[in-house]
């Protein structure tokens, strides 16, 4: 592949504080052609290409891959594409103006079709390969040929890196056709998947969650794909009927999308002495994962059995938050395998999601997913998947027995690490200065009786109500009168009671004083949404989208880009509410057997 550097004279605006770029960036990328300036392809122009490949891209049947880093693969258009939503804030935080979304070429270029694009960007893209280890075990059975040299990217095509005001960016065409990695499949998202998709990313961000994000949703006029779903009213686990779909394209984008199973790929190769090349090809995926994703944390200048210590540290800190934050919010992935769990530390992958309406530790929108991905159970899964992150890179160090003892700590010490930021978010989700396991044993049992709805609790707790008449509105079964309810009443009353005399201030002469409690109740209301993506929500967006009404998904990504926002009262009274008592138990609704 031919080197490809940045321009000097690329059309942005430049911060030296990042998390002022959101701010700071005037639109200044107005047109594919600016943004064409910024393309630099790290990825192919530093790693290895697969040997088998067709250097064009035309790539399209089931094989397999034995070596490379990726397979140079051109996307596959959808049919008369159509705008359906990109992600305003996303834009914004770019530089992008809002009009390129609609643009001609850009639409082109983001619904699959690079023949025409800029110069300086490449006409063909890549997908890659990687393993896949299930709550901590490894598989290959779910490769085509039984040897797991066949699975990987199937239908995410990568198309451009750009650096943009001094962050590189990779953008991946979500459902952009087959790819040797297919596995038989068409390559194709439905408009209903990827509308999911894209307001989750969005919605995710807006929570403060790391997540990789959307920038725009294109869907084919023409084109249709059939898939499994679940008939209307159907309360079968699995989809009950085939249905015909449009055919739709989602651009996500992520500093990479650089995976646990790609690391673990590559160190089976090298433990079975695969090729020739395997123990360089794992160095070099894990340098360049340090290089895309550490940079800023790990010394260049260290050699690399002690980068690679450093790396394990930083991911697992990484790894830690981001589960403690999916649980402080009620995102519950569904599918937390290897290779969806992101080797930048961040969400990645919105097939079987779900936000929680009812609170069960139990929780589980994918009904393939069993316990051990379900929503309480997402630490255990995520030290399964470090445990095969340190395994693969325990393979580098093979000769260097000090780093290896390094590495056996820092992965020995994950259950202490995530137990502290599972503490940690607990305090701070309750309003309090140190965490009370006593406090949170007797909520969560409270919560599994009633049963109560996650978000509108800890919203309506974070008012610091007088008394427990507010936190019924996110009771379920408020309306059953009887001995039971007024038992259930009085536990209430007296967990409100001991909560409220721990979150007020020890100290101070002004402890009870409404300005105290005003802040808490603000701090609170910081980490405590209002609004969540909840299922029945999506539903009826993309069921108005599949008949060319796109009013519906725009409504929710302008709420769910605010969740902690108080609203006006129209949106309260449409998004802040139990689930109806007939969307409990609906396939395709409050479960899940597929993402499409």
């Amino acid at each position: 592949m031919t080197n490809r550097q940045p321009q000097k004279t690329a059309p942005t605006t430049s911060t030296t504080d990042p998390t002022m770029a959101s701010t700071l960036v005037s639109t200044t990328i107005a047109s594919l052609d600016d943004l064409a300036t910024l393309a630099n392809y790290s990825l192919m122009d530093t790693l290895n290409c697969d040997p088998d490949a067709k250097l064009n891209g035309a790539d399209y049947a089931p094989r397999q891959v034995f070596s490379g880093h990726y397979v140079p693969v051109n996307p596959t258009p959808i049919k008369d594409p159509e705008y359906v939503a990109h992600s305003k804030h996303f834009f914004r935080e770019l530089g992008f103006a809002d009009s390129m979304a609609e643009s001609p070429d850009f639409v082109r270029m983001f619904s699959g079709d690079l023949s025409q694009v800029p110069e300086t960007m490449s006409k063909v893209g890549w997908a890659t390969g990687y393993a896949l280890s299930i709550y901590g075990t490894e598989y290959t059975q779910q490769c085509p040929f039984q040897t797991g040299n066949g699975y990987g990217d199937g239908r995410a095509v990568s198309v451009l890196e750009a650096v943009i005001n001094g962050q590189r960016w990779e953008m991946q065409l979500k459902g952009g056709g087959r790819t040797p990695y297919c596995r038989g499949a068409d390559g194709r998202a439905v408009l209903r998947s990827s509308i999911r998709e894209f307001l989750a990313q969005e919605h995710m961000h807006a929570l403060g969650v790391p997540t990789s994000r959307s920038l725009s949703l294109y869907v084919s006029k023409t084109e249709k794909v059939k898939r499994p779903w679940y008939s209307d009213g159907s309360r079968s686990e699995n989809p009950d009927m085939m249905i015909s779909e449009s055919a739709a394209i989602s651009t996500r984008v992520a500093p990479s999308f650089l995976r646990v199973g790609q690391l673990e790929l590559f160190a089976r190769r090298t433990r079975k002495n695969e090729h020739p090349k395997a123990l360089e090809e794992l160095e070099k995926i894990v340098l360049h994962l340090i290089d895309r994703e550490y940079a800023d944390v790990i010394d260049k200048q260290l050699i690399t059995a002690k980068k690679v210590v450093v790396l394990a540290r930083e991911f697992r800190s990484r790894l830690t938050s981001l589960v403690a934050n999916w649980i402080r919010v009620g995102f519950c992935q569904g599918n937390f395998n290897s290779d969806n769990c992101a080797a930048g530390g961040f969400t990645l992958d919105y097939g079987p999601f779900g936000f929680c309406d009812v609170f069960s530790p139990y929780y589980q929108p994918w009904t393939g997913g069993g316990q051990h991905f379900s929503f309480m159970n997402q630490t255990n899964a995520a030290e399964r998947n470090f445990h095969m992150f340190c395994k693969s890179l325990r393979t580098l160090l093979a000769s260097q027995p000090d780093q290896i003892l390094e590495l056996d700590e820092i992965e020995s010490g994950f259950s202490e690490v995530m137990e502290m930021e599972m503490e940690k978010m607990w305090a701070v989700k309750l309003g309090l200065h140190t965490f009370n396991p006593a406090l949170l044993n007797e909520l969560q049992a409270l919560m599994v009786q009633t049963p109560v709805d996650y978000t509108i609790f800890f919203r309506e707790l974070s008012a610091i109500p007088e008394d427990i008449g507010p936190l019924k509105k996110s009771f379920y079964n408020n309306s059953t009168p009887g001995s039971d309810s007024e038992s259930i009443n009085k536990h209430w009353t007296e967990w409100l009671t001991k909560w409220k005399s721990l979150i007020n201030p020890s100290s101070g002469t002004n402890a009870d004083s409404p300005r105290a409690l005003e802040e808490i109740s603000r701090q609170m209301k910081l980490v405590n949404p209002k609004y969540s993506l909840r299922e029945w929500f999506v539903v009826p967006a993309y069921k108005q989208a599949a008949a060319g009404n796109y009013a519906l998904v725009r409504e929710l990504q302008d709420v769910m880009t605010q969740p902690y926002a108080e609203q006006s009262k129209e949106i309260e009274e449409k998004y802040y509410r139990l689930k109806p008592p007939e969307f409990f138990e609906l396939g395709g609704l409050s479960h899940l057997s597929c993402s499409s």
